[in-house]
């Protein structure tokens, strides 16, 4: 009922890394299909770690059913991403060189993890996904983005995740001192676009 520690890596080597991005996928993909974006964004000099959810998938039920009843499989999905930044902390990445990238389930499960671990990161993209749970609990959510820069892009309509829970975690987010860019596409299907990518590399992962 629990996620073993299975980190795949690619990129720079973690030991040499100024930087590092943790992707993580969404239901029924995989570490290495995650990975496989990194050839469209500006991470050519970073350190790519992507956690493998076990069987494919971070929760067994949608991300707005009532929390409990994705539970255990949550909490250790959370400490899951929780181990994979204290990796690269533990190679001398700084949080405010760690960055995020999350699609889908993995972007529910990015912005949730974000949430309850507030800091100075590098920066965030997620591509449609909200916070978790049927009701939005913001007893966990702790700490100061410091404007860290996190991009949301979604769908409307988008059959798995409604354009309100979005744009209540953008703000959620905002108060929490992130410097959030949310762009809703109509009717763009449940997908990553070209012109998500263009603004994650713009906004996230720009080095001006």
């Amino acid at each position: 009922m629990s996620h073993s520690i299975n980190i795949k890596t690619a990129g720079q080597n973690l030991e040499q890394a100024k930087k590092a991005i943790i992707m993580i996928h969404g239901r029924g993909g995989s570490a290495e299909d995650i990975l496989g974006m990194s050839s469209y964004l500006h991470v050519d000099n970073y350190a790519l770690l992507a956690p493998q959810a076990e069987n494919h998938s971070w929760y067994p039920y949608s991300f707005i059913a009532p929390a409990q009843e994705n539970e255990p499989w949550l909490s250790s999905a959370i400490n899951l991403i929780d181990q994979t930044v204290k990796l690269a902390l533990d190679k001398g990445i700084l949080a405010e060189n760690i960055y995020f990238f999350g699609f889908s389930q993995g972007a529910c499960l990015t912005l949730e993890y974000l949430a309850r671990h507030a800091q100075h990161y590098g920066g965030a993209v997620a591509i449609i996904g909200g916070v978790i749970g049927e009701k939005i609990n913001r007893a966990p959510y702790v700490g100061d983005f410091a404007q860290t820069p996190i991009f949301l892009g979604t769908s409307d309509p988008d059959f798995h995740v409604p354009l309100e829970r979005v744009q209540d975690t953008a703000s959620i987010l905002e108060q929490m001192n992130a410097n959030v860019k949310l762009v809703v596409y109509q009717n763009a299907g449940h997908a990553i676009n070209r012109e998500e990518i263009d603004l994650a590399n713009e906004f996230v992962f720009s080095e001006i």
